[in-house]
């Protein structure tokens, strides 16, 4: 039978012709592009979509959809949409996935933050860029990796790669996961494995910590004042999950007053920020820019947009689909919220 794929934004055509060799070997596979994203053009190409993919799906749409049974976001994170398909699939049986295809990418930024953050790269540059030469060890001295423990909070697709990334680091890693019976592939090095009951007990074995968690009413404020003393004095943290799981202010106070050593951020607070009256725009509303041992990224561990290959996860929940499969990647526990 034919498959029909919505998407519901403008794709790019070299994004077309991609997903359309992906599937060439599927010719039931019928892909419609809208002519535009008005609400009501999606609208009346919704009723003979069986998968919908796109980010921000109205209400109207969903119930326009009569056919839909598989719903595709392709980025990562749903908490702005799990409530509205919890409410649908009261009634219908709609299946909705994630996407992960930017985990690699994700990964990257994060251990090119942690070397940074760790080498002193930013003020070192600086400092060239203003034409001082070697300011050395004295003004910013690069922190060794090594010996060092690892905590990754929530292993899943992007911290499991920064593991391996990491790999060949002499470091020892830690990883809380709130399900392990789900985890499948085998760890690349020797993993201390904690549970969510076991936070406590894995922040204080840890002195790196790499947060890449989902936003859940069971993560928002997960770490706050408490879980930063817990780290310690030479801790360092990094935060690529989503910024609302850590405290704001909690987070400024402890780098500020040194209970951490120090930060990289790539996730943050305010994602429509109103510029101040010296035209600054921050997403933030502690200044963290005065801080001099915290590294700022605006969100953007994704990047570069333009690869391909994250499409590729996509292509091959809507081959299971035509296939008539049910087991698709990263399939949403509505339940839980990711």
């Amino acid at each position: 039978m034919q498959t029909t794929v919505l998407f519901i934004w403008q794709a790019p055509d070299r994004l077309k012709d991609y997903l359309a060799a992906g599937l060439e070997q599927l010719p039931l596979v019928k892909l419609i592009y809208p002519p535009d994203v008005e609400e009501k053009t999606l609208i009346r190409l919704a009723p003979e979509a069986d998968i919908i993919i796109g980010w921000r799906p109205s209400k109207a749409l969903l119930d326009a959809a009569k056919r839909l049974r598989l719903f595709i976001n392709p980025g990562a994170g749903v908490q702005h949409i799990t409530e509205l398909f919890r409410e649908l699939t009261k009634s219908r049986q709609v299946i909705l996935v994630n996407g992960h295809g930017n985990s690699y990418f994700t990964a990257q930024h994060t251990v090119a933050m942690l070397l940074a953050l760790m080498n002193k790269i930013v003020p070192h540059h600086n400092w060239m860029v203003e034409g001082h030469w070697r300011r050395g060890d004295k003004d910013a001295a690069s922190a060794p990796l090594r010996d060092r423990k690892v905590g990754l909070l929530g292993y899943g697709a992007v911290n499991s790669k920064v593991h391996r990334f990491l790999a060949g680091f002499d470091v020892e890693f830690h990883a809380l996961r709130s399900d392990w019976s789900k985890l499948t592939e085998a760890s690349p090095t020797p993993l201390v494995k904690y549970t969510a009951a076991q936070l406590d007990e894995f922040l204080k074995a840890i002195d790196i910590l790499i947060v890449s968690l989902p936003l859940t009413p069971k993560t928002e404020g997960l770490i706050a004042k408490r879980e930063f003393e817990l780290l310690g004095p030479d801790g360092l943290f990094l935060n690529v999950g989503r910024g609302a799981v850590v405290d704001e202010e909690s987070l400024y106070n402890a780098l500020k007053e040194k209970v951490i050593a120090g930060a990289a951020l790539d996730v943050w607070y305010n994602y429509t920020p109103v510029s101040d009256e010296g035209g600054r725009t921050s997403p933030y509303n502690c200044p963290f820019h005065e801080l001099d041992n915290v590294i700022l990224s605006p969100h953007r561990a994704a990047s570069p947009f333009r690869d391909l290959k994250r499409w590729d996860e996509v292509i091959e929940n809507i081959s299971r689909f035509a296939s008539d499969r049910t087991d698709f990647l990263n399939v949403v526990d509505l339940e839980a919220g990711y």
